[in-house]
């Protein structure tokens, strides 16, 4: 079999649009093999993305096979099979999209150790971020550590090229393609669902709110986000191509998806951004109370605004930002809780949750990462008065206060004894050493 092959490994990039090592795969040799490795490892952190993942993984494959190739499915340690696949095809070599976690630079490491050791090549490409983590250094050190300077330097960079998708993807012949995972049940009976013509339908539709965004992205009733994070997350989304259709770097909008890029330079810098606090000489002095984070996770601590957002949670397997932000502020500066649990339970539940934006928010909000002001608290109220003015974002997520009027359904135990009585609703969390001034 005459010509080149090449094998490209598809991890958190599904989709074919504006992918650099399918692109140039494509262009530069013979045969291309698209594989996935499904990865023991990283099964069964989520319910709700491993049925996202195998969404996208079945559209991948229709795209493919409508391009003239496939998905290649295989089962195992991703650097093990793809050196296996490569060997089995005669390939010259694997092309993959570079990405921050730790878990990723081991893969890595790994597979370049593998690649050398067969005499293989080894690309990374672009492609997870609008500009790769480590392009942007700061003078006297390697990552920028707070945002604004970041923001203005990532604002005046120079892009890489949009890329279109392959016209053709030839697969070499007699490659079993194997099996796409049976679909599993996710656990949010209202979570969307994934794959790249869905992303890109998203985007359509929402594109012509792009100049409202700076009016209509703190409006928790009003709903109209983009809600294309679970799409970037997974990559069938490019997020370059989702900032071109901006068309505007100076955005609020785009601005958004530089604090993604910013936090995957922070988490190519400081891999342990999970588990360790990030700013130097951080107080963690947290308490530690199983029942008040039972009641948090669950959507039952009295508090209205932060119970609708732990409840649009377990049904969407997402959560409007700003809810995102006085629920975690609620844990950490309210309760006194260690953000480690909160950010475990976001990862467990949330479509688009990845280690760099949600322990990098998680680290923001509780003091411990790259916010200035790190002893800043949310008053959940106030909050709520501010960005749910009306109250239909609680009572839609919080049915139990849904005849209450007005702004009282922010603080229910304010009503009366007797209507207190008939709400089915719970009083606020005790919390010990706390002056809760909301509550007087």
């Amino acid at each position: 079999m005459s010509g080149r092959t090449a094998v490209v490994l598809f991890t958190r990039d599904l989709r074919v649009h504006d992918h650099p090592a399918l692109a140039t795969a494509c262009a530069a040799f013979d045969r291309v093999v698209p594989l996935y490795v499904l990865d023991p490892t990283l099964a069964d952190h989520s319910p709700n993305r491993t049925r996202f993942l195998h969404q996208c993984l079945a559209a991948l494959r229709d795209t493919l096979r409508g391009l003239g190739g496939d998905l290649v499915i295989r089962r195992g340690d991703p650097v093990a099979e793809a050196i296996r696949v490569a060997r089995e095809v005669g390939a010259e070599g694997i092309g993959l999209s570079a990405d921050v976690s730790r878990y990723a630079h081991r893969r890595e490491r790994r597979l370049r150790a593998e690649c050398d050791r067969h005499r293989l090549a080894l690309r990374l490409f672009p492609g997870v971020t609008i500009v790769e983590p480590g392009a942007l250094r700061p003078g006297g050190g390697d990552h920028y550590r707070v945002f604004t300077p970041y923001h203005r330097v990532w604002s005046g960079a120079q892009w890489r090229a949009e890329l279109a998708a392959p016209r053709r993807v030839t697969l070499p012949d007699g490659v079993p393609v194997g099996r796409l995972p049976a679909l599993p049940r996710g656990e949010s009976p209202d979570a969307v669902v994934g794959g790249e013509a869905v992303g890109q339908r998203r985007l359509a539709q929402w594109s012509p709110t792009l100049h409202r965004y700076d009016d209509i992205h703190d409006d928790l009733a009003g709903d109209e986000t983009s809600r294309l994070s679970p799409y970037l997350r997974f990559g069938c989304l490019s997020p370059l191509a989702v900032a071109n259709r901006a068309d505007d770097r100076g955005s609020p909008f785009v601005r958004q998806l530089c604090w993604r890029d910013f936090y995957y330079q922070v988490t190519a810098a400081f891999p342990e951004i999970s588990a360790k606090a990030y700013r130097r000489g951080a107080t963690e002095d947290w308490r530690y109370d199983a029942a008040a984070l039972t009641a948090w996770s669950e959507g039952r601590t009295g508090m209205p605004i932060v119970d609708a957002g732990m409840r649009q949670l377990h049904a969407e397997g997402w959560m409007h930002n700003r809810a995102r932000l006085i629920t975690a502020g609620y844990l950490t500066k309210v309760l006194g809780l260690d953000w480690r649990p909160g950010l475990g339970v976001f990862s467990r539940w949330l479509l688009d949750g990845d280690v760099p934006n949600n322990s990098g928010n998680w680290q923001w909000v509780a003091g411990t990462g790259n916010d200035s002001r790190p002893y800043r608290g949310l008053n959940p109220v106030r909050q709520a008065e501010r960005y749910d003015p009306d109250g239909g974002y609680v009572r839609r997520w919080v049915p139990e206060l849904a005849a209450v009027a007005g702004k009282a359904v922010h603080q229910p135990w304010r009503l009366p004894p007797e209507v207190r009585r008939t709400l089915d609703y719970p009083p606020p969390l005790e919390v010990p050493d706390a002056d809760p001034v909301w509550l007087r």
